[in-house]
């Protein structure tokens, strides 16, 4: 007997195909993987976030989608807390090195309690004092989402990829 098969959708755990972009809500590209190699992930691992991986789920393969998602859903929202103001004086070495051009917009970097890399952008420069902003680049700001899903393997199949 020969039973037509319904198309998988989409669901936690899911192994996903597809080809997407982020916009902002001018037009300006962020990021596009439609003229390259398509992302595979699998849902729920942490490559995609959240705000993404929700709107992906039910669709199968061939679904087409473009959505806005505000500031919440994708990068979050921009928080005032993420804003330092320090002393210029931090900033004495980097000042007076012509090698270094920082100005509005610079991208500096501090050392966080763990030993990592905290990057923040310079948002305002005064003789006494620089403004940091830790938030990411697009907190606070509506995401145009595309994404054209290629394929969908169900969790807990097992599939072997063969390269030709």
């Amino acid at each position: 007997m020969n039973r037509a098969m319904n198309a998988p959708k989409i669901e936690p755990n899911s192994r996903v195909t597809l080809h997407f972009s982020l916009a902002l809500e001018s037009g300006d590209l962020i990021d596009s993987n439609f003229a390259d190699k398509p992302a595979t992930f699998t849902l729920g691992d942490g490559n995609m976030l959240p705000g993404f991986e929700e709107v992906l789920l039910g669709c199968e393969a061939g679904s087409e989608l473009t959505l806005s998602l505000q500031a919440e859903k994708a990068f979050g929202e921009s928080n005032p807390r993420n804003v330092h103001r320090f002393s210029g004086r931090r900033f004495k070495d980097i000042f007076s090195d012509p090698a270094i051009v920082t100005e509005v917009g610079s991208i500096v970097s501090f050392k966080d309690p763990g030993g990592g890399e905290l990057p923040g952008v310079v948002t305002k420069i005064t003789e006494s004092s620089v403004v940091v902003d830790f938030n990411h680049p697009l907190a606070g700001k509506v995401i145009i989402f595309s994404a054209k899903v290629l394929s969908v393997i169900p969790p807990n199949v097992n599939a072997i990829r063969v390269q030709g």
